[in-house]
């Protein structure tokens, strides 16, 4: 049994009837509780949990601080390729965009890495458009061992792969895995995604528990607000880091709340995600899974960022470049989307301190996880036949 089981069992219910339904008195007690179940999620999600923000930000902040004490840990993305072969309504990326295509060498690769610690950044996240011709496996797995001999921690952000595959990269040093699902609306996800091998709903939705078979120490999954109902949206995602956390109980479980920025294909939000919606998300979120991780990208604006540290955010990008080569080899090449925080990495550190917090730009090794490579479970559903487009 995946997720998808999970989540088909359920997707028919009449959320927004039920999130309308909720009231001050469900939110109270919700914030009353020590464990909470799917109804106390949606009670916190509900239009009358706007009356207690107040109420579950204090909450939160304390859960936070209780798990993960007062510290906040520092990455950034690595950008290896923009090539891409799947055409999808809101990505700067799709195939049908018209701009220069790059892809980075193995010495364009190590100037990064040595950009990126020169920065300060210990933990790095290797991100690339989705093509198995220009992001292979074996391409994936030679550029995190180059990254191995500058950065504390490697974690992926590409298409999604079997769990074999997974285990081949975890054996060259990558230790995380992060897979959006963009929208958990079924149908809404088969109208943005218009070609390729990202139409498949499941193959992506199952991605995140590959993963965890093949021993990622960290999972972080998410869905990109602007798509469907925001609440709803949460809801989902929040049952789905549930599930992964109590299944693999040794892999950390974190989620992100990314929302739509501007892109090449002008592609504007169907819904439209305002900073308290934000805020309520986020609340939300900590008060149903208080030992899972909140990631914070650049995406948000840095006066934003700053207020929502208290919330519950555990991890954060800082000095971020969405463009191939974004740190030691720039051109005039497109982005993936917009960033808002322009901040350098000493700057986000100088604030966090302020604000009481310290940041942290190591708190693993690749070599610490040596002994687990071989940890691998014989046991794992590769699934290969469900991957579409294997050969693209």
């Amino acid at each position: 049994m995946s997720f998808y089981e999970v989540y088909d069992s359920i997707k028919h219910k009449p959320y927004e009837t039920m999130l309308e339904s909720m009231t001050v008195k469900d939110v109270d007690r919700a914030l009353n509780k020590t464990e909470l179940d799917e109804h106390d999620l949606l009670a916190l999600l509900s239009p009358a949990a706007a009356e207690r923000l107040e109420e579950m930000a204090q909450k939160a902040h304390w859960l936070t601080v209780q798990n993960f004490g007062k510290t906040i840990s520092l990455y950034a993305p690595l950008y290896l390729t923009d090539y891409c072969v799947n055409k999808c309504a809101y990505c700067s990326f799709s195939f049908d965009n018209d701009f220069p295509r790059r892809k980075l060498t193995a010495l364009e690769i190590d100037q990064e890495a040595k950009a990126l610690k020169d920065m300060g950044i210990q933990h790095v996240i290797l991100l690339t458009g989705e093509s198995r011709v220009h992001s292979s496996v074996s391409y994936l797995a030679e550029s995190a061992r180059i990254l191995r001999k500058h950065a504390a921690s490697i974690a992926i952000e590409v298409q999604p792969l079997d769990a074999e595959e997974y285990h081949q990269l975890f054996q060259a040093g990558v230790d995380g895995l992060t897979v959006y699902q963009e929208v958990y609306n079924e149908e809404v996800y088969k109208d943005i995604h218009i070609k390729g091998p990202k139409r498949n709903y499941r193959y992506r939705l199952d991605a995140p528990e590959r993963g965890c078979q093949a021993g990622m120490r960290s999972i972080n999954i998410g869905a990109l607000l602007g798509m469907d109902n925001w609440r709803k949206e949460v809801f989902f995602t929040a049952l789905h880091a549930r599930y992964l956390q109590k299944k693999y109980i040794e892999t950390d479980i974190a989620v992100s709340f990314p929302r739509i920025r501007p892109n090449l294909g002008g592609f504007e939000p169907r819904v439209n995600v305002e900073d308290k919606d934000l805020v309520q998300a986020m609340l939300a979120f900590r008060l149903f899974m208080p030992r899972a991780g909140i990631t914070l990208s650049t995406r948000e604006e840095a006066e934003l960022r700053d207020h929502l540290i208290k919330l519950g955010v555990t991890k954060m990008s800082a000095a971020s470049s969405t463009v191939v080569g974004g740190y030691a080899n720039k051109k005039e090449d497109n982005s993936q989307f917009e960033i808002s925080d322009t901040r350098s990495v000493e700057e986000v550190k100088h604030r966090l301190k302020q604000l009481g917090y310290q940041p942290v730009s190591k708190d693993w090794d690749i070599l610490a996880g040596e002994e687990e490579k071989d940890a691998f479970s014989a046991s794992c559903d590769y699934d290969r036949k469900a991957r579409t487009g294997a050969g693209v």
